[in-house]
């Protein structure tokens, strides 16, 4: 059985998919994970934003781990990348677009309003970047191929989201896959050819 904290970074987490940050009230949050306001208080004395940087840093990090499993599943860069965001594509479709992460959407809503939380989503799409940088240069492509393979990889996956829900389709997502792993194939190329 879950914890009541857990109960409150799950439903927060939820609630952000599906109104965002700014959507989405304290009350819903002791509301859905059926805990009253004093328990999220003496588990986040720092209200919302706290709690927000709690969600961010789990959420990142499972999103991080879930990547990293995936791409040691692939026989290569390549195919982790188009596995990635075929996943990715199926768990828009599945949930009926729904945002999978909350990550994007709080930065979109608080990069210039909200520093602390600014700072929490910039520091998991580091963690993503350098992940995925990590295993790029495990494969022999230069540091600076990699960091920039990486960065576009996560940038693609964040666009590619915006771009499938607003059209309800998850095609834009796949396409940005398919893309994404063309430039992995050229960096790996441009390896073997050494």
């Amino acid at each position: 059985m879950m914890g009541t904290r857990d109960r409150l970074l799950t439903a927060t987490n939820e609630l952000f998919r599906r109104h965002g940050y700014n959507g989405t009230s304290l009350k819903q949050v002791t509301a859905a994970a059926a805990a009253p306001t004093g328990s999220l208080y003496h588990f986040f004395p720092g209200g919302k934003d706290e709690l927000t940087l709690a969600v961010i840093t789990t959420s990142g990090e499972t999103y991080r781990q879930l990547f990293e499993l995936i791409a040691d599943a692939a026989a290569d860069p390549a195919n982790a990348v188009t596995d990635f965001f075929e996943a990715a594509a199926t768990v828009l479709e599945e949930t009926d677009y729904i945002d999978p992460c909350p990550i994007g959407t709080i930065a979109r809503e608080v990069a210039s309003t909200n520093e602390s939380l600014r700072q929490g989503t910039d520091r998991v799409f580091t963690s993503w970047i350098d992940a995925a940088t990590s295993r790029f240069e495990g494969q022999g492509i230069p540091r600076d191929t990699a960091q920039q393979l990486a960065t576009t990889l996560v940038a693609a996956l964040e666009g590619g989201f915006v771009l499938a829900r607003a059209k309800r389709d998850a095609e834009p997502l796949r396409t940005v896959g398919r893309s994404m792993r063309d430039l992995v194939d050229q960096a790996m190329e441009t390896v073997t050819a050494k």
